[in-house]
């Protein structure tokens, strides 16, 4: 019983259009991320994310239109399971709304071998898609935009390239094709709406180039298309032709700098950017000239945006945004400035799973990019405290910083309180030392501290309040609680005081100049445990203020200044609130209240109606937790001190969202942030104060390691201190392959190895050598020798000799490393007869992949001293071996063809049996044991696969198959699962323990299964049914049929799987949505939200 969820969405872009979708006044950009669309507000320098939508399918074709009528853009989208539906913005409800949609796909067919091509007439007359060989799918349009009945037409052309509309007074279109002969050629056709017919367009163009791939419609005057190969770019339109000669290369996109067409951007397969420029006599083009303005990522899509701004999407790097200037850059000699990159993961070719601090959370490190945009991307959930300095001071109780006037020395004074005392430290340049602040009580306990209106500073202990002027550093005024009371708790702003003495009594006071005024005072029924006077809603002074008492177990919300009673929260249980706030982010005012056993609850809270709104409560540590609101890098977020601590930050949909800090415990923390240590953070850790700047606020944080080559296999060994990485080197026509040695701290590269001419890495692995040392007579009749566990640690390497003349690799090798000093010594190989496609440690062995085979390899060391792998056994009858998982003695086989397979190794007679196999005829792209008797494969469909052994059944030959116990489409394309966590894992006994496994794919997506229990697993099934019932799929498309397992041969309804994006989705659903969610399950929405949050935040 599985849970699939993305940790790291789609990453790579695969279409971008710009038009008016969200008003006829904005101008948008909108990209195709494999299963998402996001919708951007395209700026002036920048562009603004504003929408990001999952969609029930593969995104395949998608374009942006309007009729005659309309003044806004709809968007068309389809899938590849042969759906589409047509969307529209609502402005007033801020909705995306489902125009159309339905079903393209045909009876027979065979689908189209160039993939799917959609495209719109220029006068929005009809929609063209080409789905299967042979055959277009006409949808003609109204005037209004509405669909009417679409119908098949026949073309003689089986194997067609591209297809475009062009500029004429009939709809017609312009097909590229390829015949018997492998020669290509252009060729045009005259679509009859009325008649439903099709007839020969105006002209041909036959022989083009044999690499062309891409056609250009171009508007009037020029008319005709662009004809792309690899050597030229030809203009035809029946009446005049034009070409142009250009140095090889592949043009993988272009977009209209002009509305005209007379210069055009394109863009090339190693990331050259460059301009087409169309010469012409207003009337026709005349010649044709391409300009090289820049180097950017490798791009698979481009848009040009507004005023020289241009967006490059990619699916082999990273997206950029690019600005085109008429002069120059005198440092990079391009002429683009490179104003913003959007991080893609994709695809992720393999990854490791490292735990740097052994504290059971994962860093992933994925071989990620193609060609020069090949990259190491280092991923880490949560938020990473960059260290500056540490001191060690134990027993703090709390920090605060003062911001000193400019005429002094130094950039911040941090306030720290002990029992009994208050200390100051000053920085200054690069120097932290203590000082004496003679205006405060240094020798109370401070309760709070903070800078406050007229250039003073207020210092608030147990004793009393104290006014310090910041220019002389003099004390200016005080004032001391009646009857000779303590100040218990306190909250202050820039010009107000809450404090609660003798436990119960409340007090007002408002600072002034030299000045503490007493306003007003109450007696609340039970003891104050906590206050909080944030502004909210106005500026300066508080309008209200929130109390958490004891003994009732609420909170109070007071009019300020009158402390009126406004409303009571009671709080559910018999745990009290510890830490209360007021805050506001993006116009969303929130209240939170902290519990001691390290739940917070918020609310959103309603200024004019004083409303108590969306509850929602989540678990952020097992201790009580304390709230700080601060600044990082001009945005505003909380910091939830506790056992684990939480940064709260808004997302751009307006939905709060927790992310975890990499330290293990927070007890106070503040803003340190000066020109010394800028954006930085003060954090008490229990026994030591710590300085450092915080990460970007996000859930994943992601680091680039570029390579500048395409990282192919990657392995870590702790021991070593390292990664071997093997690459491959694109220069020309020449590939070569290398084996590098990395640091595991800096990265950088320690030694490299160069491949054989054609021989590529196919998999790598760490290990330690079990080598004979004796005999034992026990073991078998004819004795056995011992083996031992070697110390030493090696890297081991599988390669294939890929020559040109052969389909498949004959020979190959497997290598052995040791690292000496930080350089990589070969200690032995080994030539195989194929290629090692997977190899895996073996109880000190190589277990390797080998073409049709398994094999099994020890290491055997001479009385010279030669090392060298000889064979033990091997195991036959597999097409092709591609992925090895161990477990034990228990081998689990992923074949190209012929699914999964178990085999069993008997130390005893050195011999592999197969214990039994999948007879499914799954084409595999992954496989991993989750234990002895259940297992997990992922194939070339996009779906994965779950087996168990059939160990109930009495029959031998039952006994033999793996029975298929899940089935869920994923929609991804899986490279490799690793066992890991991305979340640091609890003691044990505390919070939700989950196996969990990691998974990487071809469009960028960073996803996590865990195993789920039968209690939990029942909940999230039902939750699921809930939400499809109450949750409609973008475009009206079906949940059902996108998760149902379907390959070339069945389709079938997902189980055994949850659908983790779907179930988590439910934590971002409004109010009403969330109790009609409720409503279905017969939960109440809060033990709901609580249950989801703390499953999700146990995985990811």
């Amino acid at each position: 019983m599985q849970y699939v969820v993305s940790a790291n969405k789609p990453t790579i872009v695969t279409h971008s259009v710009v038009g008016n979708f969200t008003s006829s006044h904005d101008v948008n950009l909108i990209l195709s991320k494999g299963t998402r669309i996001e919708i951007f507000l395209i700026g002036e320098d920048n562009i603004q994310a504003q929408y990001d939508v999952g969609i029930y399918g593969r995104i395949s074709t998608m374009f942006l239109f309007r009729t005659k009528n309309e003044k806004q853009d709809s968007l068309w989208l389809s899938t590849e399971r042969f759906k589409f539906c047509i969307l529209t913005y609502d402005a007033e409800t801020g909705e995306i709304k489902t125009r159309a949609n339905g079903d393209l796909r045909d009876r027979t067919g065979l689908p189209a071998d160039a993939g799917h091509i959609g495209i719109i007439d220029p006068q929005s007359r009809a929609i063209v898609v080409h789905l299967y060989n042979g055959m277009l799918k006409v949808i003609p349009l109204d005037a209004s935009g509405m669909l009417q009945e679409a119908y098949n037409l026949r073309i003689e052309e089986l194997l067609v390239i591209d297809i475009k509309f062009l500029h004429c007074p009939q709809p017609t279109i312009a097909v590229l094709y390829q015949d018997s002969k492998d020669a290509r050629h252009v060729k045009t056709y005259e679509l009859s709406l009325g008649y439903k017919d099709i007839r020969e367009g105006p002209w041909s163009l036959p022989n083009v180039e044999g690499a062309s791939e891409m056609l250009i419609s171009l508007p009037a005057p020029f008319g005709g298309t662009l004809i792309v190969g690899e050597q030229s770019i030809i203009h035809h339109n029946g009446e005049s032709f034009s070409s142009l000669a250009m140095k090889p290369t592949i043009i993988k996109a272009y977009g209209f700098i002009d509305s005209t067409g007379e210069r055009i951007l394109l863009g090339d397969h190693l990331g050259g950017l460059y301009v087409l420029i169309l010469e012409n006599d207003q009337s026709k083009v005349t010649g044709m000239k391409l300009e090289t303005i820049g180097q950017t990522s490798c791009p698979s899509t481009l848009s040009y945006l507004n005023k020289g701004l241009v967006f490059v999407g990619s699916t082999l790097g990273d997206s950029e945004l690019v600005k085109l200037q008429s002069e120059k850059d005198a440092e990079t000699g391009e002429y683009i400035a490179h104003l913003e990159r959007f991080t893609n993961l994709g695809p992720i070719v393999d990854f490791c799973v490292v735990d740097m601090d052994r504290q059971g959370q994962g860093q992933v490190v994925t071989c990620s990019g193609a060609f020069k945009d090949g990259s190491l991307r280092i991923v880490r959930n949560g938020i990473a405290i960059n260290e500056h300095a540490q001191l060690e001071l134990p027993g703090i109780k709390g920090v605060w910083f003062l911001q000193p006037p400019s005429s002094k020395p130094s950039e911040k004074y941090l306030i720290m309180s002990f029992v009994g005392e208050t200390r100051v430290l000053s920085m200054s340049g690069d120097d932290l030392e203590e000082v004496e602040l003679e205006g405060l009580q240094l020798d109370q306990q401070t309760i709070y501290c903070c800078n406050v209106v007229d250039n003073q500073y207020l210092q608030v202990t147990t004793k009393g309040v104290y006014l310090v002027n910041a220019g002389t550093e003099k004390q200016s005024a005080s004032w001391t609680p009646p009857n000779g009371d303590s100040i218990t708790v306190c909250s202050c702003n820039s010009e107000q005081v809450i404090l609660a003495t003798g436990g119960v009594n409340l007090i007002l006071l408002e600072v002034a100049s030299s000045q503490l005024n007493y306003v007003s005072t109450t007696k609340m029924p039970h003891e104050i445990s906590c206050l909080n006077i944030n502004p909210v809603g106005v500026s300066g002074k508080a309008r209200m203020c929130a109390v958490g008492l004891w003994t009732d177990i609420s909170v109070k919300i007071l009019a300020v200044p009158s402390l009126e009673e406004i409303r009571s929260i009671p709080i559910e249980g018999d745990v009290i609130s510890r830490s209360v706030l007021f805050y506001t982010f993006d116009d969303v005012t929130y209240l939170f209240i902290a519990l001691g056993d390290g739940h917070l609850i918020s609310y959103v809270y309603d200024l004019n109606s004083g409303d108590l709104q969306s509850k929602k409560q989540v678990s952020v540590g097992t201790q009580p937790v304390t709230l700080t609101p601060f600044v990082s890098k001009g945005e505003h977020h909380i910091f939830v001190c506790s056992d684990r601590p939480t940064v709260i930050y808004h997302s751009n949909n307006k939905k709060l969202l927790y992310s975890n800090v990499n330290l293990k415990e927070v007890s106070h923390m503040c803003d340190f942030n000066c020109p010394s240590f800028p954006d930085s953070l003060a954090l008490s850790t229990g026994s030591s104060l710590t300085i450092g700047s915080i990460d970007e606020i996000q859930k994943l944080h992601i680091q680039t390691i570029p390579l500048g080559e395409m990282p192919r296999r990657i392995q870590h060994n702790p021991h070593l201190r390292s990664y071997l990485v093997t690459t491959t080197k694109v220069e020309g026509e020449k590939d070569s392959h290398w084996v590098k040695l990395i640091n595991d701290q800096t990265f950088e590269v320690m030694d490299s190895y160069l491949l054989q001419p054609f021989e590529e890495t196919c998999s790598v692995m760490t290990t330690t050598f079990k080598t004979p040392s004796g005999r034992d007579k026990s073991s078998t009749a004819f004795g056995k020798e011992k083996e031992s566990t070697s110390d030493k640690h090696y890297f081991v390497v599988g390669t294939a000799i890929a020559l040109p003349h052969e389909d498949e690799p004959t020979k190959g090798r497997i290598l052995v490393y040791s690292v000496n000093d930080g350089k990589l010594r070969l200690e032995a190989e080994t030539s195989i007869r194929g290629a090692a496609y997977s190899i895996a440690d073996f109880n000190g062995k190589i277990l390797a992949g080998v073409n049709s085979k398994v094999q099994l390899l020890k290491w055997t060391e001479a009385e010279d001293g030669i090392r060298e792998l000889s064979t033990e056994c091997e195991h036959l009858g597999h097409i092709l071996a591609l992925y090895l998982d161990t477990k034990g003695d228990f081998i689990l086989v992923g074949d190209m063809m012929k699914s999964v397979s178990l085999l069993s190794y008997s130390p005893v007679e050195s011999v592999i049996r197969e214990v039994a196999r999948d007879y499914n005829r799954n084409w595999t792209t992954a496989v991993s044991m989750l234990d002895d008797d259940h297992f997990l494969g992922a194939e070339n469909n996009y779906n994965l696969f779950s087996l168990a052994k059939n160990t109930e059944e009495l029959d031998e030959e039952e006994r033999r198959r793996l029975v298929v116990t899940g089935e869920f489409h994923l929609g991804e394309f899986v490279n490799r699962f690793r066992e890991g966590s991305l979340v640091m894992k609890m003691p044990e006994g505390e919070g939700l323990q989950l196996p969990t496994l990691l998974f990487g794919t071809v469009n960028g997506v960073l996803g996590v299964i865990a195993t789920l229990d039968e209690e939990n697993f029942k909940l999230c099934q039902r939750l699921e049914e809930a939400l499809i019932k109450v949750i409609h799929g973008v475009g009206g498309l079906s949940h059902s049929e996108w998760r149902s397992f379907s390959n070339e041969r069945t389709t079938s309804p997902a189980r055994g799987f949850i659908d983790g994006n779907l179930v988590e989705s439910f934590l971002e659903l409004s109010e009403s949505q969330m109790s009609r969610v409720a409503q279905e399950m017969s939960m109440p929405v809060e033990d709901l939200v609580r249950s989801i949050d703390t499953l999700s935040r146990a995985i990811h």
